[in-house]
C-alpha cells in the first residue's frame, strides 16, 4: 500500500482525497468463548453471507439499491454511527433497512468509534490510554442502540472501524486494544455479535497478532487492496484463526460503478461472515 492508503482517516476524507487527486476472529480461547455463548438459547442463530459486498460512504437511496440488486453484490455495508462517521446518512433509516432487506440485500453495520491517539490527522473522538476502557464501553453501548433503532436485531454482527495507526507505538497500541476489548464486551453483553474492520498492515494486524486473545471481536474484516476477491489465499496471518465464516476482505477501493442508471463509488469486499439480522 502507498503511504496515502495507509493513512486513511475516514471514508469521507478518503473520497475527498481521491476526488482532489482526480480520481474478525476471536482466536484461541476467545473464539471458543464467543461460540459457546452464541449457541445458548439467548442467542439467535447468526445470519451469514458469503459473496461480494460493497461499502459506500453514504447509504444509497432505495431506488439505487433496487437497481443495484443484480446479483453481482449481495450485501452492502452501512455506517450506523460513531463520532468519527465521515458522511451524513439521509437514507439510512429503519424504513430503508426494512425495504432493502425485503429486496434481498444483506446489511453489514459499521461503527466508526474512537480513533488512536497516534493516528495522523485529527478525529472528533480520540481514545486515550486512561479512558480507553470507558470509551470502548460507551461506544459499544451506542453501537447497539443505533443498530437496534435501525431494526437490526439481537444476533446481528456489528463491525468496529479502526483506521491505520502506528502499531509499533506500544502505548498507543495497548490503548487501542483496551478500547477494542471494552467495545466487544459491551456489544456482546447485549447479544450482538462483534466484528472488526482494520488494515492488514496496521489496525487489523494489531488484533490478529496480539498474544492476548481475550475479548477480541469474533469476525475480522481486513483491508488489503490487492484486487483479489478472496478471504483465504491472501490471508496474512495464522490460517487457523477466524475460520468458519468469520472473515471479510476489502480488496478494491474507489471503484466507480453504474447499474440500472445509478452510479456509485464503492469499495469492494469479499465476504464470508455474519451480517445484520433484519426483518
Amino acid at each position: 500500500m502507498t503511504g496515502q492508503q495507509r493513512h486513511r482517516q475516514s471514508k469521507r476524507r478518503r473520497h475527498v482525497a481521491w476526488a482532489a487527486a482526480g480520481a474478525a476472529v476471536l482466536a484461541g480461547a476467545g473464539i471458543a468463548a464467543q461460540n459457546s455463548q452464541a449457541t445458548t438459547t439467548s442467542w439467535p442463530k447468526a445470519r451469514t453471507y458469503t459473496g461480494r459486498a460493497f461499502d459506500a460512504c453514504t447509504a444509497p437511496s432505495l431506488s439505487a439499491m433496487k437497481a443495484w440488486h443484480t446479483g453481482f453484490y449481495g450485501a452492502a455495508a452501512v455506517y450506523v454511527g460513531g463520532k468519527n462517521r465521515g458522511c451524513a446518512q439521509p437514507n439510512l433509516t429503519a424504513s430503508w433497512v426494512k425495504s432493502v432487506s425485503a429486496v434481498g440485500w444483506k446489511l453489514v453495520p459499521i461503527y466508526v468509534g474512537a480513533q488512536p491517539p497516534c493516528q495522523s490527522g485529527t478525529s472528533p473522538e480520540t481514545l486515550q490510554a486512561s479512558t480507553a476502557a470507558s470509551q470502548g464501553t460507551a461506544d459499544g453501548k451506542d453501537a447497539v442502540a443505533r443498530a437496534s433503532a435501525l431494526g437490526m436485531r439481537t444476533g446481528s454482527a456489528l463491525y468496529l472501524d479502526m483506521e491505520p495507526y502506528d502499531i509499533t507505538d506500544t502505548g498507543c497500541n495497548d490503548a487501542v486494544l483496551t478500547y477494542v476489548r471494552a467495545w466487544q464486551k459491551a456489544v456482546h453483553a447485549k447479544y450482538y455479535r462483534t466484528g472488526y474492520y482494520g488494515f492488514s498492515s496496521s489496525s487489523a494486524k494489531a488484533v490478529a497478532t496480539t498474544t492476548n486473545h481475550t475479548n477480541l471481536p469474533g469476525n475480522l474484516w481486513y483491508a488489503k487492496w490487492d484486487k483479489v476477491n478472496t478471504t483465504t489465499s491472501d490471508w496474512p496471518w495464522d490460517p487457523e484463526r477466524w475460520t468458519g465464516h468469520h472473515r471479510a476482505h476489502q480488496y478494491m477501493v474507489n471503484s466507480k460503478e453504474s447499474r440500472g442508471g445509478y452510479t456509485i463509488t464503492v469499495d469492494r469486499d469479499a465476504w464470508d461472515a455474519p451480517v445484520a439480522i433484519t426483518g
